[in-house]
């Protein structure tokens, strides 16, 4: 096993098991979407020229980010739709047209393997994992939308503590763009447990290009969606992961519940 690869590998929809759909009958109107999931890369990759300890790192995936989401999955009965392939090969958060699609540098780091790509070879990195995840969510979306069945999309990301060596003070940061029905109540939710410095659109924004899948599937169809930042030191280790999934679940529930109240009031 190639260091520091991810233990899930996905399973499914794609039928190579570089994409995985959790629950997908999931009663819940929120689908979480993991972007950065795995650091596994196919064996013909080796480790795109990179020392191996460097699969560990951020720039190879989210750590931290999978075991939070699979346990908010099971908490809220939540759809999860998990790309299976490291972001080094071909990242799913970005437009086909993104510079950084397929990164040359990564945060300071060069990428060997990522150099002089042939139109071949981007296209095989699209097949690979970019265009399976997104019809994942797609049809996943799709069907649910049919069945009128209400669905928000939420994305599930950690970050590093230090960039560039700047320090970064925010536990959680919460992303939106002018749709604020998930991130609003979320972050006055997180900041009221007075136990935290909440990110309004930090370390990152959409202007920073991070926020294409939830543009992607969810704006393009009016859906309510927020991208949730956790710092990855926070959820290093188990009972760290526990502590925010059950945390955020449990603010997301009361979120589906009082904006169903209110509905039911209006009507």
């Amino acid at each position: 096993m190639q260091a520091g690869q991810a233990t899930r590998a996905g399973s499914g929809v794609d039928g190579k098991g570089l994409v995985r759909v959790t629950n997908r009958a999931g009663t819940s109107p929120y689908v979480l979407v993991c972007d950065h999931a795995s650091n596994w890369l196919p064996s013909e990759y080796g480790t795109l020229g990179l020392p191996e300890i460097d699969m560990l790192r951020h720039i190879a995936w989210d750590p931290g980010a999978l075991p939070v989401a699979l346990r908010m999955a099971d908490l809220l009965d939540a759809s999860l739709v998990e790309a299976g392939v490291s972001r080094l090969a071909i990242d799913c958060n970005r437009p086909l047209d993104a510079p950084d699609l397929i990164p040359q540098i990564s945060e300071t780091t060069l990428i060997p393997g990522n150099a002089s790509l042939s139109s071949k070879d981007r296209a095989e990195r699209i097949a690979l994992s970019w265009q399976p995840f997104h019809d994942a969510i797609e049809k996943l979306v799709e069907e649910r939308v049919a069945a009128g069945r209400e669905t928000r999309l939420v994305t599930i990301h950690s970050f590093n503590p230090v960039y560039r060596d700047v320090p970064r003070p925010w536990e959680i940061g919460i992303l939106h763009d002018d749709d604020e029905r998930l991130s609003a109540p979320l972050i006055a939710a997180l900041e009221a447990e007075g136990r935290f410095t909440v990110g309004d659109n930090q370390p990152y924004s959409p202007a920073d290009r991070v926020y294409f899948t939830l543009e992607r599937h969810a704006r393009t169809r009016g859906l309510a969606c927020v991208m949730i930042e956790i710092r990855n030191d926070e959820i290093a280790d188990g009972e760290g992961q526990r502590h925010w999934a059950e945390r955020l679940s449990a603010h997301l529930d009361n979120i589906a519940t009082g904006t169903r109240t209110e509905l039911e009031q209006a009507s």
